[in-house]
């Protein structure tokens, strides 16, 4: 069935801007930090029980790089979860951004895995992914596309 552009819902419609997607990011890097210094503190602190005092963590060490994987993971979860509750990271609600996969229901919880991964794939290529809506028809980024999600924009209230 084909709609015409007076069918489409606000629902409907992908976040096409990248300027919320881009806000949203910025909102949701508080809530990450503070969890990173939570699993900071937790690893320094078990880190200080068998070293001196005021010792820090070996840069590049393998107890550095488990804290690094810890951060990732624990980022993952917060993202996850939250999309998959409500669709909606602390970040999304302010700008009435959510995640729905292709059919604009709630995404299962591979899919906001995989969507989790290839972000961070496309954050590590510096934003490739994300600058990839302002070229692509549809406005996706790649991890949009990868995991059969999209972000739509919710009406105001």
């Amino acid at each position: 069935m084909v709609t015409s552009p007076a069918d489409v819902t606000a629902a409907d419609r992908p976040a096409s801007l990248l300027l919320w997607r881009l806000l949203a990011l910025l909102y949701d890097f508080f809530p990450a930090l503070a969890l990173w210094m939570l699993l900071g503190a937790l690893f320094t602190a078990g880190y200080a029980v068998g070293h001196a005092a005021r010792e820090n963590i070996a840069p590049f060490s393998a107890l550095q790089w488990v804290l690094w994987v810890c951060c990732w993971a624990v980022t993952g979860l917060y993202a996850t979860l939250s999309w998959r509750r409500g669709g909606q990271t602390l970040g999304m609600r302010p700008w009435r951004l959510r995640v729905v996969n292709a059919e604009g229901g709630a995404p299962q919880l591979g899919q906001l895995w995989l969507r989790y991964g290839v972000g961070t794939l496309s954050v590590l290529l510096g934003g490739l992914g994300l600058w990839w809506a302002l070229v692509d028809r549809q406005r996706l980024t790649w991890h949009d596309r990868a995991s059969g999600t999209r972000v739509i924009r919710l009406p105001k209230r």
